[in-house]
């Protein structure tokens, strides 16, 4: 499946959009709309399985250095876990990776650090995560505080960053990576991030979970889903985010995004829409 691979040369930096597979999503996660609305909006999109989620990580690479955006939900729940075969099909192994750089910590984006015995995939690569994420996750009173589901994903979140705790590292609000930049896009969750990556001739900006359904959310910027830690707020960011895009016609890499990972946000009815290169 070559979609597993949709490359974006931004000159002296290669960004390759791999698939680490599925989740599925039931609609009466979203809110501002009903179910109906959403099977049409998504039947009007030819998408063949409604509640499907597409999961994306990014391959960055530059200057000999692979560092990934996300990890993928590794097989948890039954989700994804297609990442290490998609990395072997471009003749990488999990060693072979340098950084991983999250968006935040939803066992869909770090899943696919831990093997199902609980083991470590990437053992050569630094963990970046925003200090605001790692703290919430830690805060002993945000888990008390928090529902059965939510609890179970600090849990599980935990155990990730205690089996990488010796190349665990904060990222810094600037540069973290020559050409890569942390931007806040907060809402979905405390810490969620965004990556600005600046190429010699083109630019792309990996946006994490602005979107999980992106015809449906594109198109009614506020629809939230249950997953965001505070709507109002990703309502917010994703109305700023998709406006910038837009109005500057920047290339945009999404997690949820279907199997191609990139494409340019255009005005649509009263909405947005997104338009791919396929």
């Amino acid at each position: 499946m070559n979609h597993a691979f949709s490359k974006k040369e931004l000159g002296n930096i290669l960004v390759t959009a791999i698939s680490d597979g599925y989740l599925d999503a039931n609609f009466n996660l979203l809110a501002n709309i009903d179910v109906k609305e959403c099977e049409i909006i998504q039947r009007n999109a030819h998408q063949k399985k409604l509640n499907a989620v597409h999961i994306n990580t990014f391959l960055v690479q530059q200057q000999g250095i692979n560092i990934l955006i996300d990890a993928g939900a590794g097989g948890i729940k039954g989700w994804g876990g297609e990442l290490v075969n998609n990395l072997t099909r471009l003749s990488l192994k999990p060693k072979d990776i340098d950084a991983i750089l999250l968006t935040h910590a939803h066992p869909d984006h770090i899943g696919g650090l831990l093997t199902s015995n609980g083991e470590v995939v990437f053992p050569n690569a630094k963990l970046l995560i925003s200090q605001e994420e790692y703290h919430y996750l830690e805060d002993e009173k945000s888990f008390l505080s928090a529902s059965d589901r939510i609890k179970n994903n600090i849990i599980f979140a935990r155990n990730v960053f205690k089996q990488y705790q010796d190349s665990l590292c904060f990222i810094n609000k600037n540069e973290v990576f020559p050409n890569i930049f942390a931007i806040p896009m907060q809402g979905h969750t405390p810490g969620h991030t965004g990556y600005k990556i600046i190429g010699s001739k083109q630019s792309l900006l990996i946006w994490g979970d602005i979107v999980h359904f992106p015809y449906i959310q594109l198109l009614k910027p506020n629809v939230s889903i249950a997953f965001d830690y505070d709507p109002n707020l990703a309502i917010e960011t994703r109305t700023q985010v998709l406006n910038m895009v837009c109005r500057d016609n920047i290339l945009v890499g999404g997690m949820h995004f279907g199997p191609n990972g990139f494409g340019y946000i255009k005005k649509f009815q009263t909405g947005y829409k997104i338009v791919t290169d396929d």
